[in-house]
């Protein structure tokens, strides 16, 4: 196993076109369904970056700030922002695009952390994060800093 991987190495990107089996009665997409992608996507980018099968440790709090309607395309994208021993963390974000018109918004964000494992099914080491470029530190960055506002928001909100 290399004992470096680069943000990069890691980039996923996935889109579904909403259709009527993953849609509420309002025509929008089940807060499941974009779970669910959301997940598959972030344990590819897991895969991807450490070369092992990842299974999901936990999933950070998600905000459904825009519904995405049936008929446009979810756009689900994910990249490792930082490393443990056996552990990765992706950021996930997903958009709405309109193919009719091109517009697009801001759906979720949300973070995982992922464990790797061996051939066995037991926790194994992943590579060191690189970031060869300053595109990728700035995404880096920007998951981590996204991660610290998110928990902060959460905690604001909570606290009595």
């Amino acid at each position: 196993m290399d004992e470096t991987a680069t943000v990069a190495e890691s980039y996923t990107e996935m889109t579904e076109l909403l259709l009527p089996n993953d849609t509420n009665n309002l025509g929008r997409a089940l807060g499941g369904a974009v779970l669910h992608w959301m997940d598959i996507c972030g344990a590819i980018a897991g895969m991807r970056f450490s070369n092992r099968q990842v299974v999901t440790a936990s999933m950070d709090h998600v905000d459904f700030i825009s519904s995405i309607e049936m008929g446009e395309v979810a756009v689900v994208e994910g990249y490792v922002f930082s490393v443990g021993n056996t552990s990765l963390d992706v950021k996930v974000d997903v958009r709405a695009e309109n193919p009719r018109t091109d517009e697009e918004r801001r759906t979720t964000t949300s973070y995982f952390t992922f464990v790797a494992l061996d051939d066995e099914g037991n926790p194994a080491s992943v590579p060191e994060l690189t970031c060869p470029t300053p595109e990728e530190e700035a995404l880096r960055d920007e998951a981590i800093e996204g991660r610290r506002e998110q928990l902060t928001d959460i905690v604001d909100r909570y606290d009595l």
